[in-house]
């Protein structure tokens, strides 16, 4: 059996809130990058069967942009120890998936969605892994695949890099934003 895993960064948010990190908003370009994600996932066939995003308001607004573009409704739910959580942590609630779930679309933050991506994935094509590896922007995102029965044997170098996408892939490769 197989099991995709999708880490999608949150899109871009602004530098700063007057209520904290947790709350600071997605800019105009964000939202943008958001959506045009979402209508990417859809088009290529890969809905998720469960989304999970930390709970931050700029990784919950990507999710819900990025929803909108499926033609039916998908479940998900928001997880705040998802908020800047480690690899370790993220690799645990991975893990935890149910086994009924084959595709997991996670949201949530650098560095931990980055050094996670890079220790998943032993192979895929070397370009995609090289950009992965050297700059994870926002609202880019990781498509992983694991040869396992179980959500519990996804393990470190077990996954294979299927596909890298970032914002300024889906404009026609301009550059991505500084984060």
């Amino acid at each position: 059996m197989m099991r995709r895993l999708i880490l999608l960064r949150h899109a871009k948010a602004d530098a700063h809130s007057a209520g904290g990190d947790r709350q600071r908003p997605l800019t105009k370009r964000g939202e943008e990058d958001a959506r045009s994600v979402g209508r990417y996932l859809a088009e290529a066939g890969l809905a998720p069967d469960l989304a999970v995003a930390s709970d931050a308001r700029r990784a919950k607004r990507t999710l819900d942009l990025a929803l909108e573009a499926f033609p039916r409704e998908v479940e998900h739910r928001l997880d705040d120890e998802f908020y800047l959580a480690t690899p370790d942590r993220l690799l645990d609630a991975v893990r935890q998936t149910p086994a009924e779930i084959s595709t997991l679309l996670a949201i949530g933050h650098n560095p931990g969605f980055a050094e996670l991506a890079s220790a998943l994935a032993s192979d895929g094509e070397p370009e995609a892994l090289t950009r992965m590896r050297s700059k994870y922007p926002t609202a880019a995102l990781a498509v992983l695949d694991f040869d396992a029965e179980d959500w519990a044997m996804v393990g470190e170098g077990a996954g294979h890099l299927e596909r890298f996408v970032t914002p300024g892939d889906l404009r026609g490769g301009i550059a991505d934003e500084p984060d």
